[in-house]
C-alpha cells in the first residue's frame, strides 16, 4: 500500500472532528429548539418543565407499599410499590406509551425502596422481556429501564437478557384470569444454565392477575433459579 503522508491523515482528521462537532451543534439546536417548542411535562400531574415535579414525588413517596398473600406455587413472593391509580398510574402509563423515559429514574428508585423494606435476598435483577417485535415497535421495554436503576442503587446485577419472549402474545388488557394465564403459557424461556441456584427479582410495570410473572417464574425455575420474587410499580386494587 502506498504510504498515506503524515500532513494527509491528519487534515482528514481534522475534517471528520470538525464534521462531527458541527453535527453535535446542529443535534444540540435541534434539540433546544424541540425543548422550547414541546417542553416536558410532568408525568403525574401535566405541569410544565420538568418530567417529574417535587409534588408528585412527595405524593408517591406517601403511597404504601403493598404485599398481598401469594397464590402462585412458582413465585417465592410478589409486591407492589403502589395501587395502580392517581399518580403512580399516570407515571406508568406515561413511561410505557408516552415515551416518558425520564419517569423510569424515578419509579425505578420507588421499586429500589420498595425491595429494600421488604427486606428480601435476591442474587440478580431480571425485568420482564417485550417480544423482539414489540421491542421494536416501542423502542424500549420500560421494565428494563427501571430494572437498570434499581441495579445502580442496590448494586446488584440487572440481566435483561436473561430471560426471553418466545411468543409475541396479544395485549393482556381486557382478558380475564383463564384467558391471561393462556395467552402467555410457554410463552417466555431462561438462558440456559444462566439463573441455576439464583435467587431472582422479576421486575415489571403493573401486576394484574399475575399471570405473566407466572409465566416468567416459571421458565426461571425451569433452569434452575432457587427462588423467583416479583416486584411491580403498581398492582390492580382488590
Amino acid at each position: 500500500m502506498p504510504n498515506i503522508p503524515t500532513t494527509s491523515l491528519s487534515l482528514a482528521e481534522a475534517r471528520v472532528d470538525a464534521g462531527l462537532l458541527r453535527y453535535k451543534r446542529l443535534r444540540q439546536w435541534v434539540d433546544n429548539a424541540l425543548t422550547l417548542i414541546f417542553p416536558p411535562r410532568c408525568a403525574g400531574c401535566g405541569r410544565v418543565d420538568t418530567v417529574w415535579c417535587a409534588r408528585c414525588q412527595r405524593e408517591i413517596d406517601l403511597v404504601p407499599f403493598v404485599q398481598k398473600a401469594n397464590r402462585f406455587d412458582s413465585l417465592t413472593a410478589w409486591a407492589a410499590t403502589g395501587v395502580h391509580e392517581a399518580v403512580l398510574q399516570n407515571a406508568v402509563q406515561a413511561l410505557k406509551y408516552e415515551r416518558a423515559l425520564g419517569v423510569a429514574e424515578p419509579l425505578g428508585q420507588r421499586l429500589a425502596h420498595c425491595a429494600v423494606d421488604l427486606a428480601w435476598a435476591f442474587d440478580l435483577i431480571v425485568p420482564v422481556p417485550l417480544h423482539e417485535e414489540r421491542r421494536r415497535s416501542r423502542g424500549y421495554n420500560q421494565a428494563e429501564l427501571m430494572a437498570i436503576v434499581m441495579g445502580r442503587i442496590l448494586h446488584v446485577p440487572c440481566h435483561p437478557h436473561a430471560l426471553r419472549r418466545i411468543r409475541n402474545t396479544r395485549s393482556q388488557v381486557g382478558l380475564d384470569q383463564t384467558q391471561r394465564l393462556e395467552n402467555v403459557a410457554d410463552a417466555f424461556v431462561a438462558q440456559e444454565e444462566g439463573l441455576r441456584d439464583l435467587r431472582v427479582l422479576l421486575v415489571d410495570d403493573v401486576f394484574t392477575t399475575g399471570a405473566t410473572m407466572d409465566a416468567c417464574a416459571r421458565a426461571a425455575r425451569a433452569t434452575g433459579a432457587k427462588a423467583v420474587y416479583a416486584l411491580t410499580v403498581t398492582t390492580a386494587r382488590a
